[in-house]
Parts: C-alpha cells; structure tokens; sequence
C-alpha cells in the first residue's frame, strides 16, 4: 500500500511539473513583456539584461501615445474586429442552422465544398480581394477592411456541430405547435448554444484583432484607417532598437484581447464541458 502511494504521488508530481513547465514557457514571454516596457533606455540596452526594471518607468506609454495615433488605431481595432465578431456570428449560426436542421438536396456535398475553402490559404486570395475591393472603390475604407472577414467556414462547422448535438426531438415538438424556422432558431435552438456561440465570438475577435495581412494591403494609403497591428509594425520601424517601447505598445495591444476573453471565460469552459459530455 506505502508503495503504491508513492508512486501515485511521483505520478502526480511528474505531471504538474509539466504542466508547470509548460506554463512556465506559454507565460515567460508575456511576463518579459510587461518588464521590458517598464525598463528605461539604458536599461532594456544593460549587458547582461536584469531580470527586473530598474527604475520602473511608465513613460514608454506615453511615448508610444505621443509618437503615434495610437488611440485611434486601437478605436479602429475594436470597431472592425466587434463588427467581423457580430456578422461572423449571424451569418455562421443561420448557415450552420440549414446545414444541421433543414433537409435540402445536396446539403452534404455544399457543406464539403463549404468547408474546402478552409484548405486555400490567404496569401493566395489576396491579390484578387484587393482587385475586387478597388473595383468596388472599397480601398482605404472601414467596408473594404470589413468585408472579406465576415464569413466563417470554421465557425459554420462549430456551429453546426453544436447544433447537431441537440436532439431533434425538440424541433419536432416546436413545429407541432406551429413554430417554424425563425421561431425554432431563435427561441429553441441557439439559447442552448451559447458555450459554442462564446468559443467562437473569442476566436473570431482574436482572429480579427490580430489580423495583418489584409489590413496591411487595404488600409496602406490611409493611416486613418489602419488597425493596430498595422500601426505596431510602423512603431518597430521607427523605434528599432527601442524594445522597451515597442514591448508598451505590445502590452497596450494585447490589454483588450486579455479583457474580452476574461468575459467570455466561462461560457468558454462550459463549451469544453459540454463537449466532453455524452447523452
């Protein structure tokens, strides 16, 4: 019995430390980050780098603020990812509800097709987006950046899976009453589908935050209409080799990604429960 004990706790003990370590690494990088920005010039420069700022300064920020308009590429950030989240939402949800719950022919074969498109990578769209966004008069325009994000092949497929787990038995019953489509979907179906809703609204906000490629291309004419990724890779350009400025714009870049999944967090985690339950 003392033997087994032991080694059950050697079990337990090997695991934490991995997942320890694996902290460790995923968390490192962020924590230097918000140290770096708090450093001075001469310090963040110091041979061998200290581990801690001395003396703590918070005027990197400032610097950042003043160099760049910056509040207005975070106001364009926030704007364009809220609104690709919300119309990702709407668009994924009812798609996936006509590819779960309305029987049509080829609805499979439309769905294969729907989720080929996950296979062609960006790069390889780009240049006909921007032909079809100058052709519309879309460049340097919040529709023009808004537009091609809109639509999700990964979000139909959540939403339609979690739409199949729900029993049919509850459509059924609805249309027995007189519901139809818009009465079922809205009333029924996708109040019980808010974990997966939640999953999908933070991939969807980090994927539209983080963006770079396209707001790059389409928003290269006007800095009014840049996003903040954008206008950090135009702050690494000028402060080269001022990492502890660059690393306060990252940290000022990040605080909202940080704050939306903080209130999503726990409709997320329900997501993955559920998930994981059968029956």
């Amino acid at each position: 019995m003392a033997e087994h004990t032991i080694r059950s706790r050697q079990r337990t003990f090997g695991r934490y430390s991995v997942l320890l370590f694996g902290a460790v690494v995923m968390i490192g990088p962020f924590i230097w980050m918000v140290v770096a920005s708090l450093k001075t010039d001469t310090d963040i420069q110091r041979i061998p780098p200290g581990l801690l700022p001395n003396p703590v300064t918070g005027a990197n920020y400032t610097r950042v603020v003043d160099t760049f308009p910056f509040w207005r590429f975070m106001a364009n950030s926030i704007g364009v990812s809220l609104a690709s989240t919300l119309l990702q939402l709407i668009l994924a949800t009812t798609a996936a509800y006509c590819f779960a719950r309305i029987e049509f022919r080829g609805r499979n074969g439309l769905f294969g097709l729907y989720l080929a498109t996950m296979m062609i990578p960006q790069q390889v769209v780009i240049v006909p987006l921007f032909i079809e966004m100058r052709n519309l008069h879309l460049i340097n325009t919040y529709a023009g950046l808004l537009l091609p994000t809109i639509v999700s092949s990964f979000g139909t497929f959540l939403m339609r899976q979690a739409f199949l787990a729900l029993p049919k038995e509850l459509d059924e019953a609805a249309f027995v009453d007189g519901a139809g489509h818009l009465r079922v979907f809205f009333r029924i179906l996708l109040p019980l589908t808010g974990p997966a809703l939640a999953t999908f609204a933070v991939f969807a906000f980090m994927a539209s935050w983080n963006a770079f490629l396209w707001p790059l291309v389409i928003t290269s004419g006007s800095q009014s209409h840049m996003t903040l990724p954008v206008g950090l890779a135009q702050l690494q350009g000028r402060f080269s080799t001022n990492w502890n400025v660059v690393m306060a714009g990252s940290v000022m870049s990040i605080a909202p990604i940080v704050a939306f999944y903080a209130f999503t967090q726990r409709w997320v985690i329900r997501s993955v429960a559920f998930t994981g339950t059968k029956g």
